[in-house]
């Protein structure tokens, strides 16, 4: 191999590296900034088969109803508290801001956020749908047939599991 071919080959191979490690550098810096999309129950009863949870400080977003009820105002800041449902478990909500103004009970929510503690969420921003006829897809089809229903007034056999 002459010294001509093999100046081009080491700078192609320089190249390949300076290309493979700034994709690298790129994907670590941003492996930080991936919000997940769960609903309260995939984030207490985890994800697939493995039922894989989100860790504690982990970033994530969050979608579901807001529980009649719930929503709990310190009189003496913005801190709001709520709980989130869908078909299962609830989880709570703190969010330290002015929420939006189409914010309610029984609205269906995405929060984005942190995870505190196994069931409360540290909220960095509260989205409620603008309109009757637009949710975004993943929280459409999570909320899908959902009717919260107190466990202060769930018959017997509602509490059982039967219906």
């Amino acid at each position: 191999m002459n010294a001509r071919r093999q100046k081009r080959l080491w700078s192609i191979v320089a190249m390949l590296a300076l290309v493979a490690g700034s994709i690298g550098a790129m994907l670590y810096a941003l492996q930080q900034n991936i919000n997940l999309f769960y609903t309260p129950t995939q984030l207490v009863e985890g994800i697939g088969a493995d039922k894989i949870r989100p860790e504690i400080g982990q970033r994530l977003r969050i979608g579901g109803v807001v529980v009649e009820g719930s929503v709990v105002r310190d009189p003496d800041s913005l801190l709001v508290r709520f709980d989130l449902v869908d078909t299962g478990p609830t989880v709570t909500v703190e969010y330290n801001g002015i929420l939006p103004d189409l914010f309610r009970e029984g609205q269906g929510i995405v929060a984005q956020g942190h995870l505190v503690e196994e069931r409360l969420i540290r909220a960095s921003e509260v989205l409620a749908k603008h309109d009757e006829e637009y949710m975004p897809p993943e929280v459409a089809k999570a909320l899908k047939g959902i009717k919260h229903v107190p466990p202060s007034q769930q018959t017997a056999t509602e509490s059982a599991g039967g219906y």
